[in-house]
Protein backbone atom coordinates (compact mmCIF):
# COMPACT_ATOMS: atom_id res chain seq x y z
CA UNK A 1 0.00 0.00 0.00
CA UNK A 2 1.21 3.46 -0.75
CA UNK A 3 -0.75 6.90 0.02
CA UNK A 4 0.07 10.33 -1.72
CA UNK A 5 -1.44 13.67 -1.85
CA UNK A 6 -2.52 14.04 -6.01
CA UNK A 7 -4.32 17.13 -5.61
CA UNK A 8 -5.40 19.35 -2.78
CA UNK A 9 -7.32 16.95 -0.34
CA UNK A 10 -7.31 14.28 -2.44
CA UNK A 11 -5.52 11.09 -1.58
CA UNK A 12 -4.17 8.03 -3.79
CA UNK A 13 -3.95 5.02 -1.62
CA UNK A 14 -2.73 2.35 -3.80
CA UNK A 15 -4.22 -1.24 -3.29
CA UNK A 16 -2.78 -4.87 -3.77
CA UNK A 17 -4.40 -6.81 -6.39
CA UNK A 18 -3.14 -10.66 -6.46
CA UNK A 19 -3.18 -10.39 -10.70
CA UNK A 20 -0.33 -9.33 -13.34
CA UNK A 21 -1.92 -5.78 -12.93
CA UNK A 22 -0.67 -5.77 -9.36
CA UNK A 23 -2.22 -2.44 -7.97
CA UNK A 24 -5.60 -0.15 -8.26
CA UNK A 25 -5.66 3.29 -7.72
CA UNK A 26 -8.29 4.27 -4.89
CA UNK A 27 -8.79 7.67 -3.66
CA UNK A 28 -9.71 9.44 -0.12
CA UNK A 29 -11.04 12.67 -0.75
CA UNK A 30 -11.54 15.24 2.40
CA UNK A 31 -14.14 17.73 3.03
CA UNK A 32 -14.69 19.63 6.56
CA UNK A 33 -17.85 17.06 7.52
CA UNK A 34 -15.87 14.02 6.53
CA UNK A 35 -14.18 11.95 3.96
CA UNK A 36 -14.95 10.25 0.43
CA UNK A 37 -13.60 6.62 -0.72
CA UNK A 38 -13.77 6.87 -4.14
CA UNK A 39 -13.46 2.80 -5.69
CA UNK A 40 -12.71 0.22 -3.06
CA UNK A 41 -10.24 -2.56 -4.52
CA UNK A 42 -10.46 -6.22 -4.29
CA UNK A 43 -11.83 -7.57 -0.95
CA UNK A 44 -8.31 -9.87 0.04
CA UNK A 45 -6.81 -9.47 3.80
CA UNK A 46 -3.83 -7.50 2.25
CA UNK A 47 -6.61 -5.60 1.05
CA UNK A 48 -8.64 -5.06 4.09
CA UNK A 49 -5.28 -4.68 6.08
CA UNK A 50 -4.27 -1.91 3.58
CA UNK A 51 -7.35 0.17 3.86
CA UNK A 52 -6.80 0.21 7.69
CA UNK A 53 -3.15 1.47 7.21
CA UNK A 54 -4.48 4.10 4.88
CA UNK A 55 -6.94 5.44 6.99
CA UNK A 56 -4.53 5.13 10.30
CA UNK A 57 -1.62 7.28 8.63
CA UNK A 58 -4.77 10.04 7.50
CA UNK A 59 -6.05 9.49 11.50
CA UNK A 60 -9.86 8.87 9.26
CA UNK A 61 -12.10 7.05 11.55
CA UNK A 62 -14.77 4.78 10.09
CA UNK A 63 -17.19 7.16 11.10
CA UNK A 64 -15.57 10.13 9.25
CA UNK A 65 -15.97 8.40 5.83
CA UNK A 66 -19.53 10.14 4.64
CA UNK A 67 -19.96 8.25 1.30
CA UNK A 68 -18.37 5.70 -0.78
CA UNK A 69 -18.76 5.68 -4.34
CA UNK A 70 -18.04 2.57 -6.93
CA UNK A 71 -17.08 3.83 -10.41
CA UNK A 72 -18.10 0.45 -12.15
CA UNK A 73 -18.78 -3.03 -10.85
CA UNK A 74 -15.45 -4.72 -11.72
CA UNK A 75 -14.15 -6.39 -8.97
CA UNK A 76 -11.09 -4.49 -8.55
CA UNK A 77 -13.39 -1.57 -7.92
CA UNK A 78 -16.31 -3.04 -6.11
CA UNK A 79 -15.02 -5.99 -4.04
CA UNK A 80 -14.69 -4.41 -0.70
CA UNK A 81 -17.87 -1.55 -0.96
CA UNK A 82 -19.73 -3.54 1.44
CA UNK A 83 -16.78 -4.57 3.67
CA UNK A 84 -15.92 -0.59 3.57
CA UNK A 85 -19.32 0.20 3.99
CA UNK A 86 -20.21 -2.25 7.24
CA UNK A 87 -16.91 -0.41 8.81
CA UNK A 88 -18.60 2.87 8.31
CA UNK A 89 -22.24 2.95 7.87
CA UNK A 90 -21.71 5.09 4.85
CA UNK A 91 -23.80 4.53 1.82
CA UNK A 92 -22.30 3.27 -1.50
CA UNK A 93 -23.08 5.01 -4.71
CA UNK A 94 -23.20 3.52 -7.93
CA UNK A 95 -24.94 3.71 -11.80
CA UNK A 96 -28.29 1.85 -11.55
CA UNK A 97 -26.75 0.11 -14.54
CA UNK A 98 -23.33 -0.75 -12.85
CA UNK A 99 -25.36 -2.25 -9.01
CA UNK A 100 -27.36 -4.47 -11.52
CA UNK A 101 -24.36 -6.05 -13.27
CA UNK A 102 -22.91 -6.37 -10.21
CA UNK A 103 -25.64 -8.52 -8.48
CA UNK A 104 -26.38 -10.34 -11.50
CA UNK A 105 -22.15 -11.42 -12.03
CA UNK A 106 -21.38 -11.64 -8.27
CA UNK A 107 -24.44 -12.19 -6.57
CA UNK A 108 -24.90 -14.98 -9.08
CA UNK A 109 -26.65 -17.80 -6.63
CA UNK A 110 -24.40 -20.94 -6.28
CA UNK A 111 -26.80 -23.69 -7.83
CA UNK A 112 -27.09 -21.39 -11.23
CA UNK A 113 -24.94 -22.12 -14.26
CA UNK A 114 -21.44 -20.47 -14.67
CA UNK A 115 -22.54 -18.05 -17.88
CA UNK A 116 -18.72 -17.05 -17.84
CA UNK A 117 -18.62 -20.68 -19.20
CA UNK A 118 -21.35 -20.59 -21.85
CA UNK A 119 -20.13 -17.25 -23.14
CA UNK A 120 -16.16 -18.65 -23.76
CA UNK A 121 -17.53 -22.20 -24.67
CA UNK A 122 -20.01 -20.42 -27.51
CA UNK A 123 -16.38 -18.40 -28.93
CA UNK A 124 -14.42 -21.58 -29.68
CA UNK A 125 -12.47 -21.60 -25.83
CA UNK A 126 -11.26 -25.06 -25.08
CA UNK A 127 -13.36 -27.13 -21.90
CA UNK A 128 -10.02 -27.51 -20.03
CA UNK A 129 -9.49 -23.56 -20.16
CA UNK A 130 -13.24 -22.50 -19.61
CA UNK A 131 -13.15 -24.98 -16.55
CA UNK A 132 -10.17 -22.83 -14.93
CA UNK A 133 -12.42 -19.68 -16.26
CA UNK A 134 -15.24 -20.94 -13.89
CA UNK A 135 -12.97 -21.67 -11.32
CA UNK A 136 -11.09 -17.93 -11.22
CA UNK A 137 -14.57 -16.39 -11.76
CA UNK A 138 -15.95 -18.45 -8.18
CA UNK A 139 -12.83 -17.37 -6.58
CA UNK A 140 -13.20 -13.36 -7.81
CA UNK A 141 -16.45 -13.87 -6.55
CA UNK A 142 -15.73 -14.61 -2.94
CA UNK A 143 -13.72 -11.59 -3.15
CA UNK A 144 -16.70 -9.28 -3.81
CA UNK A 145 -18.24 -10.16 -0.49
CA UNK A 146 -20.01 -8.80 1.81
CA UNK A 147 -21.99 -7.07 -0.95
CA UNK A 148 -23.33 -3.22 -0.41
CA UNK A 149 -26.67 -2.47 -0.16
CA UNK A 150 -26.05 0.51 -3.06
CA UNK A 151 -27.82 3.57 -3.59
CA UNK A 152 -28.60 4.66 -7.51
CA UNK A 153 -26.43 7.62 -8.36
CA UNK A 154 -26.81 8.98 -12.55
CA UNK A 155 -24.88 10.93 -14.84
CA UNK A 156 -25.35 14.46 -14.55
CA UNK A 157 -25.48 14.25 -10.61
CA UNK A 158 -23.08 16.90 -8.39
CA UNK A 159 -21.30 16.05 -5.96
CA UNK A 160 -19.09 17.59 -3.39
CA UNK A 161 -15.71 15.89 -2.80
CA UNK A 162 -12.96 17.71 -1.65
CA UNK A 163 -14.21 21.29 -2.07
CA UNK A 164 -15.10 20.62 -5.29
CA UNK A 165 -17.94 20.51 -7.40
CA UNK A 166 -17.37 16.87 -9.25
CA UNK A 167 -20.63 16.04 -12.23
CA UNK A 168 -21.37 12.57 -12.71
CA UNK A 169 -20.74 11.57 -16.37
CA UNK A 170 -22.03 8.28 -18.36
CA UNK A 171 -18.60 6.67 -19.46
CA UNK A 172 -19.12 3.87 -20.90
CA UNK A 173 -17.28 1.00 -22.83
CA UNK A 174 -14.82 -0.36 -20.35
CA UNK A 175 -18.19 -1.10 -18.30
CA UNK A 176 -22.23 -0.69 -19.67
CA UNK A 177 -22.80 2.23 -16.87
CA UNK A 178 -19.43 3.31 -15.54
CA UNK A 179 -19.22 6.84 -13.79
CA UNK A 180 -16.36 9.53 -14.09
CA UNK A 181 -16.62 12.71 -11.99
CA UNK A 182 -15.72 15.99 -13.83
CA UNK A 183 -14.85 19.41 -11.73
CA UNK A 184 -14.40 21.70 -14.74
CA UNK A 185 -13.08 24.87 -12.21
CA UNK A 186 -10.44 22.86 -11.63
CA UNK A 187 -9.46 20.36 -14.74
CA UNK A 188 -9.70 17.27 -12.57
CA UNK A 189 -11.08 14.01 -13.77
CA UNK A 190 -11.67 11.15 -11.44
CA UNK A 191 -11.89 8.94 -14.51
CA UNK A 192 -11.68 5.79 -13.22
CA UNK A 193 -10.89 2.78 -15.65
CA UNK A 194 -11.70 4.97 -18.97
CA UNK A 195 -8.38 5.94 -19.37
CA UNK A 196 -5.31 4.55 -18.24
CA UNK A 197 -1.53 5.61 -19.09
CA UNK A 198 1.03 3.03 -20.09
CA UNK A 199 -1.65 0.46 -20.36
CA UNK A 200 -5.09 0.51 -21.99
CA UNK A 201 -7.99 0.15 -20.56
CA UNK A 202 -10.33 -3.62 -21.29
CA UNK A 203 -12.55 -3.36 -23.33
CA UNK A 204 -14.45 -6.36 -23.68
CA UNK A 205 -17.80 -8.52 -24.27
CA UNK A 206 -19.05 -10.69 -21.15
CA UNK A 207 -22.14 -11.65 -19.83
CA UNK A 208 -24.78 -9.47 -19.97
CA UNK A 209 -22.91 -6.49 -21.77
CA UNK A 210 -24.56 -4.58 -23.62
CA UNK A 211 -24.09 -4.64 -27.84
CA UNK A 212 -21.04 -3.30 -29.13
CA UNK A 213 -18.71 -2.47 -26.09
CA UNK A 214 -16.35 -0.76 -28.34
CA UNK A 215 -18.32 1.68 -30.54
CA UNK A 216 -19.56 2.92 -27.53
CA UNK A 217 -16.05 3.22 -25.77
CA UNK A 218 -14.54 4.74 -28.95
CA UNK A 219 -18.06 7.15 -29.12
CA UNK A 220 -17.44 8.33 -25.35
CA UNK A 221 -13.76 9.30 -25.95
CA UNK A 222 -14.03 11.33 -28.83
CA UNK A 223 -17.50 12.95 -27.16
CA UNK A 224 -14.79 13.63 -24.22
CA UNK A 225 -11.88 14.34 -25.79
CA UNK A 226 -12.44 18.22 -25.66
CA UNK A 227 -13.13 18.15 -21.90
CA UNK A 228 -10.35 20.84 -20.80
CA UNK A 229 -8.61 18.33 -18.25
CA UNK A 230 -5.61 19.47 -16.43
CA UNK A 231 -5.07 16.50 -14.65
CA UNK A 232 -6.87 12.97 -14.32
CA UNK A 233 -7.07 10.36 -11.87
CA UNK A 234 -7.22 7.48 -13.10
CA UNK A 235 -7.93 3.65 -11.73
CA UNK A 236 -4.43 1.85 -12.45
CA UNK A 237 -1.03 3.14 -13.03
CA UNK A 238 0.19 6.64 -13.12
CA UNK A 239 -2.10 9.71 -13.25
CA UNK A 240 -2.51 11.22 -16.60
CA UNK A 241 -1.64 14.96 -17.46
CA UNK A 242 -1.94 15.06 -21.11
CA UNK A 243 -5.78 14.48 -21.55
CA UNK A 244 -6.47 15.30 -25.12
CA UNK A 245 -2.96 13.23 -26.32
CA UNK A 246 -3.73 9.91 -24.73
CA UNK A 247 -7.31 9.53 -25.70
CA UNK A 248 -5.98 10.36 -29.54
CA UNK A 249 -3.28 7.52 -28.32
CA UNK A 250 -6.32 4.79 -27.26
CA UNK A 251 -8.05 5.92 -30.19
CA UNK A 252 -4.77 4.54 -32.50
CA UNK A 253 -4.23 1.39 -30.43
CA UNK A 254 -8.12 0.49 -31.27
CA UNK A 255 -7.82 1.77 -35.08
CA UNK A 256 -4.42 -0.79 -34.93
CA UNK A 257 -6.04 -3.53 -32.72
CA UNK A 258 -9.23 -3.32 -35.54
CA UNK A 259 -6.75 -4.04 -38.46
CA UNK A 260 -5.06 -6.64 -36.38
CA UNK A 261 -7.69 -8.85 -35.67
CA UNK A 262 -9.71 -8.01 -39.37
CA UNK A 263 -6.31 -9.81 -40.89
CA UNK A 264 -5.96 -12.72 -38.00
CA UNK A 265 -9.38 -13.84 -39.27
CA UNK A 266 -7.81 -15.24 -42.16
CA UNK A 267 -10.78 -16.11 -44.31
CA UNK A 268 -12.94 -17.42 -40.56
CA UNK A 269 -12.35 -18.66 -37.15
CA UNK A 270 -13.37 -18.58 -33.89
CA UNK A 271 -12.82 -15.02 -31.04
CA UNK A 272 -10.22 -17.87 -29.43
CA UNK A 273 -8.67 -18.74 -32.52
CA UNK A 274 -7.91 -14.77 -33.24
CA UNK A 275 -7.23 -13.99 -29.90
CA UNK A 276 -4.08 -17.07 -30.03
CA UNK A 277 -2.66 -14.92 -33.16
CA UNK A 278 -3.52 -11.58 -31.97
CA UNK A 279 -1.66 -12.31 -28.67
CA UNK A 280 1.07 -13.58 -26.93
CA UNK A 281 -1.25 -16.27 -24.92
CA UNK A 282 2.03 -18.48 -24.37
CA UNK A 283 3.02 -15.62 -21.67
CA UNK A 284 -0.21 -14.97 -20.38
CA UNK A 285 -2.03 -16.55 -17.30
CA UNK A 286 -5.41 -17.82 -17.39
CA UNK A 287 -6.48 -14.44 -16.01
CA UNK A 288 -4.96 -12.57 -18.53
CA UNK A 289 -6.23 -15.13 -21.44
CA UNK A 290 -9.55 -14.94 -20.32
CA UNK A 291 -9.41 -10.87 -20.88
CA UNK A 292 -7.90 -11.39 -23.88
CA UNK A 293 -11.00 -13.59 -25.91
CA UNK A 294 -13.27 -11.21 -24.24
CA UNK A 295 -11.40 -8.37 -25.83
CA UNK A 296 -11.56 -10.13 -29.07
CA UNK A 297 -14.94 -10.73 -29.26
CA UNK A 298 -15.67 -6.84 -28.94
CA UNK A 299 -13.22 -6.14 -31.63
CA UNK A 300 -15.02 -8.77 -33.92
CA UNK A 301 -18.08 -7.73 -32.93
CA UNK A 302 -17.31 -3.84 -33.89
CA UNK A 303 -16.10 -5.09 -37.09
CA UNK A 304 -19.63 -7.11 -37.17
CA UNK A 305 -21.70 -3.95 -36.47
CA UNK A 306 -19.32 -1.93 -39.08
CA UNK A 307 -20.78 -4.59 -42.00
CA UNK A 308 -17.14 -5.73 -42.36
CA UNK A 309 -16.68 -8.96 -40.75
CA UNK A 310 -20.09 -11.65 -40.65
CA UNK A 311 -20.97 -13.47 -37.59
CA UNK A 312 -22.35 -17.40 -38.27
CA UNK A 313 -24.18 -18.77 -35.59
CA UNK A 314 -24.00 -22.18 -34.80
CA UNK A 315 -23.05 -24.30 -31.60
CA UNK A 316 -19.89 -22.32 -31.47
CA UNK A 317 -19.77 -18.42 -33.08
CA UNK A 318 -17.60 -17.86 -36.11
CA UNK A 319 -16.28 -14.78 -37.95
CA UNK A 320 -15.54 -14.61 -41.29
Amino acid sequence: MSINEVARDVFLVRLPLPFALNSVNCYLLRDADGWTVFDAGLHTDAGEAAWRAALASLDVTPEAIRQIIVSHHHPDHYGMAGWLQALSGAPVLMAPREAELAAGIWGKPPDLPEPMARLFSRHGTPEDLVATITRDVALLRRATLPHPAPTPLSPGAALTMAGRRFVALHAPGHSDGQLIFFDEADGLLLCGDHLLNTITPHIGVWPGSEPNPLGRYLSSLAELAGLPVRLALPGHKSLIHTWRERVEELQRHHADRLAAVHAALDGGATAYEVARRVFLFDQYTTHEMRFAVAETIAHLEYLVDAGIVRRVEGEVVRYE
